[in-house]
């Protein structure tokens, strides 16, 4: 059926190749709650600075617990995405540094980012000293977060996270740097702005081709442009957000407003907490003119070839014009970032009978454009339990179909409330602090330590969510609570699929007003029926296949051929370290970005893109290296299975 493996049970299953990384520990919790933060901060940091100008790394390393510590780093010691874990490893990292530190000092410029005692864990037991940092290396400057834990009466090093802001002579003309936007004089030549903008829109010879003008496209290219490194978007579409305005008919964000935020332009306070698509297709669209950004829609890629000796592109596109003519266009930027989205081509399995269905429609579920409101009482089946299944499933209802949805597996339920209310709450929320310190906040965290949290926080929305999953339960759906009990932000990270945040379906199937059938293969589709391996049918005048999408490097393979395709590394999930792999970093193909992920994530790592981009552009030293890991070939990876994404949670 080419729906993913089930010999792993789908709460562990992580994409081919990741790892389903292990449980973080936590120190002993501090006792000692009049203690002075603020004064412990400043002692340990000074002692940073000192090793650092002395070069000892010997001397950092042992500032940190022995076993239990990490030091994460983004970019701006390693020019990778790097853990280390333990004082040895971390002593290490420091050694391999591509980029020395050259100072470090405690952020007291808010009460949030300020030292303080207290919780170092996500549910308070676990006490301890938190502060964040600014620090600057040679070539450039950034933030981080540390928590310190006490041990045998001292005070030492837990977490360190160090993460590139802004590279030294190339900050971004915010605020106090913002340009002027005029040139007077008496120059008789001088165009307007419309008129610039305009020929730049048109005539831009780009250093950068981002392919797709979704979230991901979108906020790579606002941080292109805000470091003066010229992008164009391309997407077949004819205006930009039609990749949300084209999707099913119901569509709204699961994700509430605080989380979704986009850089420089954050949603106004009055936006709703849940986004209607079409709503963030126009927020797209205006994203666009008021950040001027690039962006070439009705434009198809028609071919592309990389120039080893030039380390160039050579990109043909077709645009379709407004008054219908046609123009063919030959680019040549050095950088192509593949903004498609984090998953590939559809997952549109190959049933026998397909081609012999007689009923009204059988698709994959990014071409179905929503229940008929004119067919009530035809009967229609959902393949698929995550997101999409279950809204198009609510859909089918609303317009009054007799509905089943089919799941094969099981699948993580949590519900949108537990979401906002709990998994979300302090971080993301009305009251929350600035996003950009909660990102930072969010992200310092090791991988190990965010799944060991995550599992306490999703037992308490389980709690919370109790009868709503005994309900599920009785009603024949089979539940999970993700890898390790860690929930659906884990199952994201390590699967990119099986989970569905409830807006409504959960109830309704509990309700049995959406039926379940559960657990069994599916043998063939028949004129007007669905065939089960247990020998049962189930009729059908519609047939939907909400069973996502394949691995990034699918689409890779449709648009850049296997030769490019081949050099990639595996996308998605995490290495051993805890990091994501391929993602917002070197491919393993020279020119090659990988950009990806919901709107939050793509907030966040669209600046540690382009900072790469950037630094390779302008010759920075180390920008040219790439991790060992990037670099390693996966034996398996040419396989088809190697290249599935399996994010239909059936």
């Amino acid at each position: 059926m080419g729906l993913g493996d089930t010999t792993i049970a789908s709460s562990e299953r992580p994409e081919l190749g990741s790892i389903n990384i292990a449980l973080g520990e936590y120190p002993e919790t501090s006792k000692d709650d009049t203690v002075d933060a603020n004064k412990v901060a400043d002692a340990i940091v000074a002692k940073i600075n000192d090793a650092i100008t002395s070069g000892k790394n010997d001397v950092i390393a042992d500032l940190f617990l022995k076993d239990k510590s990490y030091w994460r780093d983004h970019l701006a010691l390693t020019w990778d995405f790097r853990t280390a874990k333990g004082s040895q490893n971390i002593k290490k990292l420091l050694d391999e540094a591509k980029v020395q530190l050259a100072r470090v000092k405690v952020d007291k410029s808010s009460s949030f980012r300020t030292a303080k005692f207290g919780p170092i864990d996500a549910w308070g037991d676990v006490n301890g000293i938190s502060f964040f940092i600014n620090f600057e290396t040679e070539i450039g400057r950034g933030d981080g977060v540390v928590n310190l834990a006490e041990e045998d009466g001292g005070w030492k090093l837990f977490t360190i996270y160090t993460a590139l802001k802004e590279l030294k002579g190339h900050e971004e003309p915010v605020n106090h740097r913002r340009t002027k936007g005029v040139k007077h004089g008496g120059d008789p030549a001088r165009k307007n702005w419309k008129e610039r903008r305009d020929a730049e829109k048109e005539e831009i010879e780009p250093r950068v081709l981002i392919i797709g003008a979704g979230q991901g496209g979108l906020t790579v290219a606002a941080r292109l442009k805000m470091l003066n490194v010229p992008a164009l978007m391309i997407d077949s579409n004819k205006r930009v957000g039609d990749n949300w305005r084209k999707r099913y008919h119901q569509l709204v964000l699961h994700d509430p407003v605080w989380y979704d935020h986009m850089p420089y332009i954050p949603f106004p306070p009055h936006w709703p907490v849940f986004t209607p698509k079409d709503k963030l297709a126009e927020f797209f669209e205006a994203y666009v003119n008021l950040l001027e950004l690039n962006a070439w829609t009705s434009t198809d890629l028609k071919s592309t070839s990389w120039d080893e000796s030039k380390q160039q592109w050579t990109v043909e596109v077709q645009r379709r014009k407004a008054d219908g003519s046609v123009e063919n266009r030959t680019l040549h930027p050095r950088h192509i970032v593949q903004a498609t989205g984090h998953s590939g081509k559809k997952n549109m399995p190959d049933i026998k009978g397909m081609d012999e269905f007689k009923g009204h429609r059988l698709c994959h579920s990014s071409e179905h454009p929503g229940a008929n409101p004119n067919s009530k009482g035809k009967r229609a089946v959902v393949i698929g339990c995550c997101n999409s299944g279950h809204d198009i499933a609510q859909d089918f209802y609303e317009k009054g179909y007799d509905i089943t949805i089919v799941q094969r597996s099981t699948t993580c339920v949590i519900s949108s409330e537990a979401i906002t209310d709990i998994g979300l709450k302090g971080l993301y929320d009305e009251d929350a602090p600035p996003v950009e310190d909660a990102d930072l906040f969010l992200w310092a965290m090791p991988s190990e330590l965010f799944k060991a949290q995550q599992i306490r926080v999703t037992k308490v929305q389980a709690e919370h969510d109790k009868k709503l999953l005994d309900g599920l339960h009785d009603a024949g759906f089979a539940l999970d609570r993700g890898p390790m009990g860690s929930g659906l932000l884990m199952k994201y990270f390590q699967r990119g699929g099986g989970y569905y945040i409830d807006v409504g379906a959960s109830q309704l199937i509990a309700d049995r007003k959406i039926k379940v059938k559960q657990g069994q293969e599916i043998t063939q589709i028949l004129p007007n029926a669905i065939e089960f391996a247990d020998g049962s049918k189930l009729e059908a005048d519609e047939i939907v296949f909400a069973t996502g999408y394949q691995n990034m490097r699918t689409q890779a393979r449709l648009i850049f051929g296997d030769e490019v395709a081949d050099r990639v590394g595996d996308v998605w999930g995490f290495n051993e370290e805890g990091e994501f792999r391929t993602m917002w970093q070197k491919s393993g193909h020279p020119g090659l970005w990988f950009m990806g992920g919901n709107l939050a994530i793509s907030r966040y790592f669209s600046r540690v893109l382009a900072l790469q981009i950037k630094a390779i552009e302008e010759g920075i030293v180390g920008a040219a290296g790439s991790s060992e890991a990037q670099q390693q070939k996966d034996d398996k990876k040419d396989s088809p299975m190697a290249e599935s994404f399996d994010a239909s949670g059936v």
